[in-house]
């Protein structure tokens, strides 16, 4: 799967990880940055993640903060991004499932490494349930911004 992803200073441990671990999984990866723990503001990385992912350049997107909150909200402003801040597996299962999110948001300060590597898989590998849902996913893409 072709995977970009970006972070604040707050994520980029978690972000180097993921992305680490991702290409070893098979994954094609695209790091958007940043590239430190230096103070960086996030809408400059993750936006670009957000973009890149409602243009079709890549099929799903992974933003990372020290809540995920800001991240989750820079993101859901490009239309055609759906993210979703998950703290679990199942909020991640559910995003996918219900809400067909082609965006996932986490906060390094506040899940562990392995609980994120879980969120990240069964986000991965949930398919979108369609029926009902997709009629509410239509709505949200087709709503004037």
């Amino acid at each position: 799967m072709r995977i970009a992803i970006g972070s604040d200073h707050a994520g980029f441990q978690y972000k180097e990880m993921l992305r680490e671990s991702l290409a070893q999984e098979g994954h094609e990866v695209k790091d958007f940055g940043t590239f430190s723990t230096e103070a960086a503001d996030y809408p400059i990385f993750i936006m670009p993640v957000a973009k890149a992912v409602a243009n079709g350049d890549f099929e799903r997107g992974i933003v990372l903060g020290g809540s995920g909150n800001g991240e989750a909200m820079a993101a859901n402003r490009i239309r055609g991004a759906r993210c979703s801040l998950c703290w679990s597996v199942e909020t991640a299962q559910l995003a996918r499932a219900h809400n067909d999110a082609n965006v996932l948001s986490l906060g390094e300060r506040l899940i562990d490494e392995d609980e994120a590597k879980e969120i990240v898989r069964v986000w991965l590998e949930t398919p979108f349930d369609g029926g009902r849902h997709a009629r509410r996913i239509r709505q949200l893409d087709t709503q004037p911004s």
